[in-house]
């Protein structure tokens, strides 16, 4: 079971009810909410645990769970599972024997192996492993256990929310369905892109093959203590040579996506847009964010901030139409598209109300597909149902909306800064439109948002392999 399962009931295993060998489990996947949400309980705000920038100089070079989550979710196994209410703990022993990084799954498991009938006592073996199979703690149990059965309603905690990535979580618990993507990572050779791929892989999102200079990865690799050796190296002598050969491994179908490592974004662009050798198709490329911002009940996709810098009308039909496939990826069948101006007006001075009409009426007409359009909408009126209704909107978009059109990159760009940096919203990008998916991954990006950003490309594809779409090209 999932230790976030709530039923009606809470009921408890007896003593007599009980045998040598019985076993009870949870999963969980650790996210920084958990991370923070213990150090908040428990006082322990060791720099470890909570400092991302202390972390990258500690030797897991990392964020890392606390030892004791670990240990607690075991206490949670025991007192509500197996053998459930009315148990008291005696003793614990425990054995840390690897790191719990951020977004890995423990599978927290405990099993009785032995009973003394005089006293009502149990002993349980426990472990925890991940998503891998590691062992990661281990230790055993001593409890008294109940004599009563036990049955009462489960009790309904307070919702507790922190400002941070829980539909980052969500993305990558919907990433765990498909099979992990080969994909060509391009010239990693300084330590986050390395870290980047390599934790990707350890997510079983991606299969990394390495392309750039052999000994750069490889001295980048031993800097970050990261093994590399089950992944394929494609020894290229310079970045504009990875990015060329990244694109010719995709073209071949010998990869899925690409991720971006320690080379400029225009550097890889230029090869991926090449008309003859790139990975065209028929709709420009655009840069699509994911967003999870606190203040809001829905994940929330942002585009372009990336990529097309000033679009016109048919470069912002293309940028819609991919977006709307993206949430089709994650799994919302009509999305809601506000296309944001200053006004939510159509005023001949404003060309961002203009193309928003336009846009509108070519929904109407089938030239945008998989989505609700509305607009011109001002940012308030698209995310806010009670100040589109002081205005007088009617819309099925207006104060819901799933993706937010900005005018240009500029109003994006700012756009996503603001969330970020106000309201403590957090989200991960990918380019959509290609071929295959592209990761503009960045050296400011955590391990998390590297995975979230190697779960969306992961989810993207899958979906448009399903739907039979990775066949459009252009020029190609």
């Amino acid at each position: 079971m999932s230790v976030n399962d709530v039923n009606d009931l809470i009921e408890n295993r007896t003593y007599d009810e009980i045998s040598v060998g019985d076993e009870a489990h949870l999963e969980k996947r650790l996210t920084m909410e958990d991370i923070k949400l213990f150090a908040v309980m428990s006082g322990d705000v060791n720099p470890s645990h909570v400092d991302s920038d202390f972390a990258k100089s500690s030797r897991f070079q990392e964020v890392i769970a606390h030892g004791m989550w670990g240990g607690a979710l075991i206490s949670t196994v025991l007192g509500t599972q197996l053998p459930g209410p009315g148990t008291v703990y005696l003793g614990q022993t425990l054995k840390f024997k690897a790191p719990v990084r951020l977004g890995d799954v423990l599978r927290v498991s405990v099993r009785a192996t032995e009973k003394d009938d005089q006293r009502h006592r149990i002993t349980f073996a426990c472990r925890c492993e991940n998503q891998r199979g590691d062992t990661v703690i281990e230790g055993e149990a001593s409890v008294l256990a109940p004599v009563k059965k036990i049955s009462r309603p489960r009790a309904l905690l307070p919702k507790v929310r922190l400002t941070e990535r829980g539909r980052l979580h969500e993305i990558l618990t919907a990433a765990d369905r498909p099979e992990p993507m080969p994909t060509a990572v391009v010239h990693p050779v300084d330590q986050s892109a390395i870290c980047g791929a390599v934790e990707s892989a350890a997510q079983g999102l991606i299969i990394p093959v390495l392309v750039g200079p052999k000994g750069k990865i490889q001295l980048a690799a031993e800097k970050a203590q990261v093994d590399i050796s089950a992944f394929e190296l494609v020894d290229v002598p310079h970045s504009h040579a990875a990015a060329e050969q990244a694109v010719a491994l995709a073209r071949q179908g010998r990869v899925g996506a690409l991720m971006k490592g320690a080379l400029h974004t225009d550097e890889l662009l230029r090869e991926v847009l090449k008309r003859d050798t790139g990975l065209r198709t028929e709709r420009c490329l655009s840069h699509v964010m994911a967003f999870d911002v606190p203040t809001y009940p829905r994940p929330l996709l942002i585009t372009d901030a990336a990529i097309n810098i000033y679009p016109k009308l048919a470069e912002k039909r293309d940028i819609v139409q991919n977006a709307i496939e993206l949430a089709h990826a994650l799994g919302n069948d009509n999305p809601l598209v506000a296309i944001l101006s200053a006004v939510e007006t159509v005023n001949p001075k404003i060309t961002s109300t203009i193309d928003a009409a336009a846009l509108c009426k070519m929904a109407e007409r089938g030239q945008i597909t998989g989505g609700t359009l509305d607009g011109p909408l001002a940012f308030d009126n698209a995310v806010s149902e009670a100040a589109a209704r002081t205005k007088g909107i009617v819309s099925p978009v207006a104060g819901r909306a799933d993706i937010l059109l900005a005018p240009d990159l500029e109003a994006a760009n700012m756009l996503m800064k603001q969330l970020t940096h106000l309201a403590d919203a957090t989200g991960a990008g990918v380019v959509v439109g290609a071929r295959v998916p592209i990761m503009l991954t960045s050296r400011a990006d955590d391990a998390l948002t590297r995975m979230a950003s190697s779960a969306l490309a992961l989810l993207l594809a899958d979906h448009q392999r399903r739907c039979g779409m990775l066949g459009r090209t252009s020029g190609a």
